[in-house]
C-alpha cells in the first residue's frame, strides 16, 4: 500500500502528460482528485501507524531488485517511519490544497492540462524521495524534483525571464546533486551499502575523516534543494513561475528535501562533530541572509522567497543543533509548510484582483476588497512572525531555546542570531501587510488606460486559503500539547532535552519584545507615512539588499568570470604548451627528414661518391687503429 502513495500522483501525471487534448476540460479535476486519493491513503497508514506500539511503527515493502549485480544491490523499497510520514501528510495534504487552488488560478491558461501533470510530477517524486529506504533512491527522487521544479518554474517560457530562471534553478541545484551522487559512492565504498539501515546503524565504525566528507556532501546537496548559503541564488528567480509553484516548492515540496536529508541522516552528523557545526553555520547565515533580503524587496512574491530562505534557515540550523534540535527543525517546518503555503496563497490572490501586479507600492487598501484574503493572509502573518498562541510561535520559540541550549559562547551567539532573525521576519512581514492591505489606495491605471478593480477570489481558490490558516492557527498548539510531535519522532531522531542558561519565560519573553520591536520599527515607517509609488534610493545597504545582497554578482565575478579566465588560461596552456610541444616536435623531425631527404636525391653519382667516401674513411680508421 505505501508505494500506492506514489503510485496515485505518478499515474496522474503519465495520464495527463501523454493523454492528449480531450483531457483539457476535464484533466485539472484528474490531477486534483489523484492528489486527494494519494492524501486519502495517507490518513489511512497514519491512523493504522498510531494503533501501534511506537517502537514498532515503521513498516516496509520491497517491490523488486532495481539492480542486483554482484556486491552491488539496488532495491525499489519503500521505508514509511514517523519521519517520512509526517512529510508524506503534508506533502499530500498541502499539495492537494494546491492542486484545488490552482482549478481557480490557472482557469484560462490553455495549457492547464500540462501544468497539472507537472504538479502530480512533483508529488510524485518528492514522496518518492521521502518514502526510499536506501539513498539510492531517495537520490532518484530528489532528481524528479529538480526536473519537476525546472519544468514548472519554466512553465510559462514565451517569457524570457521565466525562461532563465528555470534554467537558473537547474543549474544551481546540478551543484548540490553532485554532492549527494558524491556522498552516496562515500557511503558505498565505506559500508558496501547505501541502505539506511545499515549505514545509520555503522556510522560511527567509519573514520572521522570519512564521515566529515559525507556530511559536507550531504550539506552540499541540501544547500541547493532548500535553497541554502551558498546556493540560495536561484530562490528569487523562481518566482517567475506561476503562484501554485511558489507555494508548492516553498510550503511541501522542495525547500523542504535538504531539511529531510540532513535529520534522515543524523546518525552520521552526530559522529561527525565538524559537518554538523557546519549545518549550524549555514543556518544561521541563511537565516539572516534571507531576512535582509525580505526587507527589501518590493514583488510580493520575492519577499516572501526571501522569507522562506530565512525560515528553512531556522530549520537547517535546529538540525545542525544534533538530537535537542531535530524535532523542532520538523515541527518548524511543519508550522511553516501552513503558512507560508497560505501567504503566498494569498499573494496569488491579490495578484488574481490586482491584475497580476506583483508591486507591493501600487496595492494599499486592500483589506476593503478582499476580506477573505486579508483575514487568512493576516493569520498566516501573525504564525510566521511568532504571535502567541499561533503555530510559529511554538515552533520557532523550540528553535531559540535549543539554540540556547547549544551552551558556551556557540549557545548564546546562535540564541542572538535567533533572536534578531525574529525581529527582521516581524518588521518585513508587517512591512507586507501594512503596504497591501492598509493605508489608501496607490494602484494606477496601466498604459492602456486599464486600472485594476481588485476582488475576491472564486471559492476554488479562497477555500484552501481558508484550511491553510485553520493549519496556521491551531497546528502548532496542537504539536506542543503535551510534547506529542517530539513524543511522535523521538524512535527516529532520538530526541534529547535542552537546557537554556537562562530560563525558558525568559527567552519567550525576549523572543515576544522582539517581536513587539519589528513590528513597531515597521509601523513607524510604513504605517505612520505616505509610501511613495516608488521606492527611494535607500542606503547602501538597502540597494544591496535589492539585488539579493550581490548573491548574482558574486557569482558573476567568482564563477562566471573566474571559470572565463581558467578556460582561456586553460587554452593558451593548451596551445602554447601542449600543442606547441606536440607540434614542435613534429616540426623538429620533418626539418631534419627534410635535410636527410637531400641525401636521398636519385643519382648514381651521388651514390657512388657517398659509397667510395665511405669506403676511404673505414680504410683510414683500420690503419690508424693498427698504428696505434
Amino acid at each position: 500500500m505505501i508505494g500506492l502513495l506514489v503510485a496515485a500522483p505518478l499515474l496522474g501525471a503519465a495520464v495527463l502528460l501523454c493523454g492528449g487534448r480531450h483531457l483539457n476540460r476535464t484533466g485539472h479535476w484528474l490531477g486534483t482528485a489523484l492528489a486527494g486519493v494519494s492524501f486519502v491513503l495517507a490518513a489511512v497508514l497514519f491512523v493504522d501507524m498510531l494503533g501501534r506500539p511506537g517502537d514498532d511503527r515503521a513498516l516496509h515493502q520491497h517491490l523488486y531488485s532495481w539492480v542486483p549485480v554482484g556486491g552491488f544491490q539496488a532495491d525499489i523499497a519503500f521505508q514509511l517511519d514517523q519521519l517520512s510520514m509526517t512529510f508524506v501528510l503534508l506533502i499530500t495534504g498541502v499539495g492537494t490544497l494546491i492542486h484545488l487552488y490552482s482549478v481557480g488560478y490557472m482557469e484560462h491558461d490553455n495549457r492547464r492540462r500540462r501544468f497539472f501533470g507537472y504538479l502530480n510530477l512533483f508529488l510524485a517524486a518528492m514522496l518518492l524521495l521521502v518514502l526510499a529506504d536506501n539513498f539510492l533512491l531517495l537520490y532518484v527522487g530528489w532528481e524528479g524534483v529538480g526536473l519537476a521544479s525546472y519544468l514548472l518554474i519554466g512553465f510559462w517560457q514565451h517569457k524570457p525571464s521565466a525562461a532563465t530562471a528555470a534554467k537558473k534553478a537547474f543549474v544551481v541545484n546540478r551543484v548540490g546533486d553532485a554532492g549527494l551522487a558524491i556522498a552516496i559512492f562515500l557511503m558505498f565504498t565505506t559500508f558496501g551499502t547505501f541502505a539506511f539501515g545499515p549505514v545509520l546503524a555503522n556510522a560511527e565504525e567509519a573514520t572521522q575523516a570519512t564521515l566529515t566528507g559525507i556530511g559536507l556532501m550531504l550539506l552540499l546537496a541540501a544547500c541547493g534543494k532548500s535553497a541554502q548559503v551558498p546556493l540560495q541564488s536561484w530562490l528569487g528567480d523562481a518566482m517567475e513561475g506561476p503562484t501554485p509553484v511558489s507555494a508548492l516548492i516553498h510550503a511541501a515540496t522542495m525547500v523542504t528535501a535538504g531539511v529531510y536529508l540532513i535529520t534522515r541522516s543524523g546518525a552520521i552528523f552526530n559522529a561527525a562533530p565538524d559537518a554538523q557545526t557546519a549545518v549550524v553555520v549555514v543556518g544561521a547565515v541563511t537565516l539572516l541572509f534571507g531576512a535582509i533580503i525580505g526587507c527589501a524587496k518590493d514583488d510580493i512574491k520575492k519577499a516572501l522567497a526571501g522569507s522562506t530562505m530565512s525560515q528553512i534557515g531556522y530549520m537547517v540550523l535546529a538540525a545542525g543543533l544534533g538530537p535537542i534540535g531535530y524535532a523542532f527543525a520538523i515541527m518548524h517546518l511543519v508550522t511553516h509548510g501552513f503558512f507560508k503555503a497560505g501567504l503566498f496563497l494569498g499573494a496569488g490572490s491579490v495578484m488574481h484582483g490586482m491584475n497580476d501586479e506583483v508591486d507591493m507600492r501600487k496595492y494599499g487598501g486592500l483589506r476593503k476588497y478582499m476580506p477573505v484574503t486579508f483575514v487568512t493572509f493576516g493569520l498566516g502573518y501573525l504564525a510566521i512572525i511568532g504571535f502567541p498562541g499561533l503555530s510559529g510561535f511554538f515552533s520557532k520559540d523550540a528553535i531559540i531555546e535549543a539554540a540556547f541550549a547549544k551552551g558556551g559562547t556557540q549557545g548564546w551567539i546562535l540564541g542572538a542570531v535567533t533572536l534578531l532573525g525574529a525581529a527582521i521576519t516581524a518588521y518585513y512581514m508587517t512591512r507586507v501587510m501594512l503596504l497591501t492591505f492598509f493605508g489608501e489606495k496607490r494602484w494606477q491605471p496601466d498604459e492602456r488606460g486599464n486600472e485594476p478593480h481588485p476582488h475576491e477570489s472564486p471559492k476554488t481558490m479562497v477555500i484552501p486559503m481558508v484550511v491553510l490558516a485553520f493549519g496556521s492557527v491551531f497546528a502548532g498548539g496542537l504539536f506542543k500539547f503535551n510534547d506529542a510531535f517530539v513524543n511522535w519522532l523521538r524512535p527516529v531522531t532520538s530526541f534529547e532535552h535542552g537546557h537554556p542558561p537562562i530560563g525558558v519565560a525568559a527567552i519567550t519573553t525576549l523572543t515576544v519584545v522582539v517581536l513587539l520591536i519589528g513590528v513597531a520599527a515597521a509601523w513607524l515607517q510604513y504605517g505612520r507615512r505616505p509610501v511613495p509609488v516608488v521606492a527611494p534610493r535607500g542606503s547602501l545597504v538597502t540597494r544591496a539588499a535589492r539585488r539579493d545582497l550581490l548573491q548574482d554578482d558574486f557569482n558573476h565575478v567568482v564563477l562566471v568570470r573566474g571559470g572565463e579566465h581558467l578556460t582561456r588560461s586553460l587554452v593558451y596552456v593548451d596551445n602554447k604548451l601542449v600543442d606547441g610541444a606536440v607540434n614542435g616536435t613534429a616540426a623538429a623531425f620533418g626539418g631534419l627528414s627534410g635535410r636527410m631527404r637531400r641525401v636521398q636525391n636519385g643519382f648514381a653519382r651521388s651514390y657512388a661518391v657517398s659509397m667510395f667516401g665511405g669506403a676511404a674513411l673505414l680504410v683510414a680508421a683500420t690503419l690508424l687503429m693498427r698504428a696505434v
